[in-house]
């Protein structure tokens, strides 16, 4: 109840903001994802995946990268995505381009959430390391898959969607930026092994998050 209510005051916030103290919005330079290397420490993807032009509208989402990583130890395909959003902020035509919270998607592409947690995260190239991030087990069937995934915004990583919310309206008021990304990889887990699958995100994890301030700007 207290977060509806803190995210609620600051809805009011936000609307005071964007009608009277908002100003034009900064857009960082960065590198397209087009150039992001398919071939990172061991780890290669064989091509970049896209997206439906109607899904890509849909998510509101200005640029992203979808791979599949394998390596020689790690024959399964690891899952990464991040989408890059411009702007975070409503369209005149009453769109929206803030980015979709993962725990609303997940089920309706029917995997079940069998467990979510908040996990520290300590990699090279992650802003404000050690960090929280979301640590996720799915379900469909039989199937098992371990998610981690986070918001990636404006020099801050975070977890949680109401934090996130906070920080967009603050960094809209005092530096004019909602740019951000949403960072996710997508493990398999073959026989239920979690810990096979949390040594392999670990293991591309420090590959990939260290490349992506470049295409994420701070």
């Amino acid at each position: 109840m207290m977060k509806l209510l803190v995210a609620a005051g600051f809805l009011g916030v936000n609307f005071y903001i964007y009608n009277f103290l908002a100003t034009a919005e900064i857009h960082p330079p960065r590198a397209s994802f087009a150039s992001f290397p398919l071939d990172v420490g061991g780890w290669s993807c064989p091509r970049y995946e896209a997206m439906d032009p109607k899904v890509i509208e849909n998510l509101g989402v200005t640029d992203y990268l979808i791979c599949e990583f394998r390596s020689a130890e790690n024959p399964l395909p690891i899952g990464v995505y991040v989408g890059y959003h411009q702007s975070q902020v409503g369209t005149e035509d009453g769109g929206e381009t803030r980015i979709h919270p993962p725990a609303h998607c997940l089920p309706g592409s029917g995997w079940n959430i069998i467990r979510s947690e908040d996990v520290p995260l300590d990699l090279p190239g992650l802003p404000g390391a050690p960090a929280e991030v979301k640590r996720v087990v799915i379900a469909k069937g039989d199937a098992r898959q371990l998610v981690y995934y986070w918001y990636q915004e404006r020099g801050r990583v975070i977890a949680d969607d109401w934090k996130k919310l906070v920080a967009l309206f603050w960094d809209r008021a005092t530096e004019s930026r909602t740019d951000g990304a949403l960072v996710r990889f997508t493990l398999p887990m073959v026989r239920g092994d979690e810990k096979a699958a949390d040594q392999a995100f670990h293991e591309i994890a420090s590959q990939i998050v260290p490349k992506l301030p470049s295409y994420v700007p701070n």
